[in-house]
């Protein structure tokens, strides 16, 4: 009997500690910090930006002529009237990164220029009675342009803060052109004046280097080439003024002039993207 007794004891003291316990709170091993993953560089976002450069000619003869109507007479002239000068503006554009190697983008650019250049000519001339030669003198100004361009660019995963790309597309610009002509005869100077002063449009391509500094992923530095071809400037001119005064037919000329150039620009570039998504919080 004392056996059961103490038995029964035993099992139902088990049988209450084993209650107890399980009302005990549990306790869980302390969660493992886990850093959210490094930012990956991307290209992609919207950007803008300043850039200062130089221009220079790109080839290209103008070319020029006078006749007088009804008659033999007549006289030529040309040669290289390459511009050159200094530029500055600014650019605004948006990039998207495809893959972690290619990168498309568009940019328009706007920039103020010196870009200037003159030349003074003297044209043989042909009379079947006398000698005579055209005095020329060629003026052309380029103050402001600007360029719509599509990029394409390419970048090295082990590298991906360096982009090298291609560019192309639509540029215009204001063209200031000034031609003088003077036919010199003996005792005579017939003398016209013409002006171009309009907003040409053409063509540009080129390509460039754009590098984001380590730990400064908003910010890129670039060196650019284009060249840009706004097209010709025709001029007429009609010479109708004798110096002396002397009775004498006028003449009428024409002159042609490409406008062509080379520029190399270095600019800052900086990246806001309103479409990057929010960083992903480790939860526990």
């Amino acid at each position: 009997m004392k056996k059961l007794t103490v038995a029964a004891g035993l099992t139902l003291a088990l049988v209450s500690g084993s209650a107890f316990a399980a009302d005990l709170p549990s306790r869980k091993a302390a969660p493992v910090y886990a850093p959210p993953p490094a930012p990956v560089f991307t290209w992609t976002g919207l950007y803008g930006g300043v850039n200062i450069g130089y221009g220079w000619g790109a080839g290209g003869d103008e070319r020029g002529s006078l006749v007088y109507p009804g008659s033999p007479t007549y006289a030529v002239w040309g040669g290289n009237n390459d511009i050159n000068g200094v530029l500055g503006g600014g650019q605004v554009g948006f990039n998207y990164q495809f893959s972690p190697w290619l990168v498309v983008g568009i940019e328009a650019d706007i920039q103020a220029a010196d870009l200037n250049s003159q030349r003074h000519y003297i044209g043989p001339g042909y009379d079947p009675v006398v000698s005579h030669a055209a005095a020329v003198n060629s003026a052309k100004y380029v103050d402001w342009f600007g360029t719509v361009r599509g990029r394409v660019g390419v970048t090295l995963p082990s590298m991906p803060s360096l982009l090298i790309y291609g560019t192309g597309g639509f540029a215009y610009g204001q063209v200031n052109h000034t031609l003088s002509v003077v036919d010199l005869g003996p005792g005579v100077a017939i003398a016209g004046r013409s002006n171009y002063f309009d907003t040409a449009s053409g063509w540009t391509a080129g390509g460039g280097v754009e590098w984001s500094p380590t730990g400064f992923p908003a910010w890129s530095l670039k060196v650019e080439y284009l060249y840009t071809d706004l097209g010709n400037t025709n001029l007429g001119v009609v010479g109708g003024l004798g110096l002396p005064v002397t009775p004498a037919a006028p003449f009428v000329g024409t002159h042609t002039s490409p406008t062509r150039f080379n520029t190399v620009r270095a600019g800052l570039n900086w990246h806001f993207n309103p479409f990057a998504t929010a960083p992903v919080l480790a939860s526990f």
